[in-house]
């Protein structure tokens, strides 16, 4: 069995990352989810989160915001609607959104649409501590 797997993180504009990975932690709708060299064939939808990687120099993250991984026993493919590293961050514009969505929550309202503003914290609070570990 090999003890790598490919690793290709895409969005809509680039290739974000294109890397041999000892293993990788993705956020799944349902939880994070380990893979290893030799998973089990998977699809699975991606939720707003971090995704870890290990490489040969170390464990890197990302940032990552909705789309889909597919799982292979010897790689693994994601299409992210956006993913960014830690020094593609735009920290004070993070801290600026997660600023807005915590108002928008805190005033609530009939117009107000919840799952859209939470999603909004969400990601902007995964970005932050993203850009933290840097």
């Amino acid at each position: 069995m090999p003890d790598t797997l490919q690793l290709e993180i895409v969005t809509p504009e680039k290739m974000v990352v294109k890397d041999v990975a000892q293993e990788v932690q993705i956020p799944g709708k349902g939880g994070y989810l380990g893979v290893l060299p030799g998973h089990a064939p998977l699809i699975t939808e991606l939720a707003i989160g971090e995704i870890v990687y290990k490489n040969a120099n170390g464990t890197q993250r990302l940032a990552v915001a909705w789309g889909f991984a597919e799982v292979l026993p010897d790689k693994v493919t994601i299409l992210a609607e956006s993913a960014e590293k830690p020094a593609e961050i735009d920290v004070k514009r993070a801290q600026e959104a997660k600023t807005r969505a915590e108002q928008l929550l805190k005033a609530g309202g009939p117009d107000l649409d919840y799952g859209h503003a939470e999603a909004a914290l969400q990601r902007a609070e995964t970005r932050l501590q993203v850009a933290e570990k840097k």
